[in-house]
């Protein structure tokens, strides 16, 4: 049964429906808003921040002070593909870099409708690359990112797959969005506080903005509809009360009945991207310290491995 402090976000929810839904905010509004309440954002203790430029891209390593060297998490955040950056998402890779032991590259991909469709794609193939550049070994990566972020990490994984590139050692999907076609009966049959938030913020439009000339069946922006045979193994979170749920179980179905090593856990009754809440709800970070079990099951010893070159 959701915590205490979970009931009390879905009363902050419905509050804001009704603000929402007459204002309609556009997105420039939105952005700001996000970037804004990222302002109260504390990094965990012991966590150091470094600028990267990844070949012209920015960059953020997030440098735990017991992190093992030679591995390196590489993280996509959320936003719909239209939001987020690194200020955002900062305080959640740093918990999420620290509990799980390793360095974390976080980086700021483009956003559309800006730059639609494959340029977020671009971003984290170059970001991956670059760390293959650095030294690092395939093998001693791993992809992880939060809705649109886990999407385009599982995206990422095919994409490289099927350049022929060697595939990172494991990816993680936190409430990965795998399916960027949202009829508007799907968020009706959802939880309904989160539902009329999503209708007010009008979600429906963010996936075509990405996709923008492309469709949205593309396996690349929706990787539900792509052969996911050959990954690595996956770790999937999700929960039975938010939109993308059903979605996201369908995809870690189809991932299994192609071969894929898919860990789902599915969290109940909880509103979406809670796990940018990890220091305000107890289900965030019970759900960040399975993750970092998966990631110690994954690489169960510490890495002799340095790379040949300090990123």
């Amino acid at each position: 049964m959701p915590s205490t402090q979970h009931l009390l976000l879905k009363q902050l929810l419905t509050a804001a429906t009704g603000p929402l839904a007459r204002r309609r905010p556009r997105l420039p509004a939105m952005r700001l808003a996000f970037e804004l309440m990222s302002f109260g954002q504390l990094m965990p203790w012991n966590v150091f921040l470094e600028d990267a430029d990844i070949d012209g891209m920015p960059g953020e390593w997030v440098r735990p002070a017991q992190a093992q060297p030679g591995r390196v998490l590489l993280y996509l955040h959320g936003g719909g593909y239209v939001l987020g950056s690194l200020n955002t998402h900062r305080a959640l890779v740093g918990t999420l870099a620290q509990r799980c032991g390793v360095m974390a590259l976080a980086i700021n991909y483009r956003k559309a409708p800006e730059y639609p469709f494959p340029a977020a794609l671009d971003d984290a193939l170059l970001a991956y690359r670059w760390l293959l550049a650095q030294g690092y070994k395939a093998a001693n990566i791993m992809v992880a990112g939060d809705s649109a972020g886990g999407g385009l990490a599982l995206a990422l994984l095919v994409a490289l797959r099927d350049a022929g590139d060697a595939l990172p050692a494991a990816a993680i999907g936190l409430s990965p969005w795998t399916d960027l076609l949202l009829p508007a009966g799907k968020l009706r049959r959802v939880a309904l506080e989160e539902s009329q938030v999503l209708e007010a913020l009008e979600i429906r439009g963010w996936g075509p903005l990405y996709a923008a000339e492309t469709s949205l069946a593309h396996p690349l922006v929706s990787p539900v509809q792509a052969d996911l045979r050959g990954l690595p193994p996956l770790l999937i979170q999700i929960s039975d009360a938010e939109v993308l749920g059903d979605d996201v179980q369908h995809f870690a179905a189809k991932a299994r009945a192609a071969g894929t090593p898919v860990t789902l856990q599915v969290f109940e009754g909880l509103v979406h991207w809670w796990h940018l809440f990890w220091r305000f709800l107890p289900e965030a970070r019970t759900a960040l310290d399975q993750v970092a079990d998966f990631t110690r099951q994954v690489w169960p010893a510490p890495s002799a491995y340095v790379p040949r070159r300090a990123a």
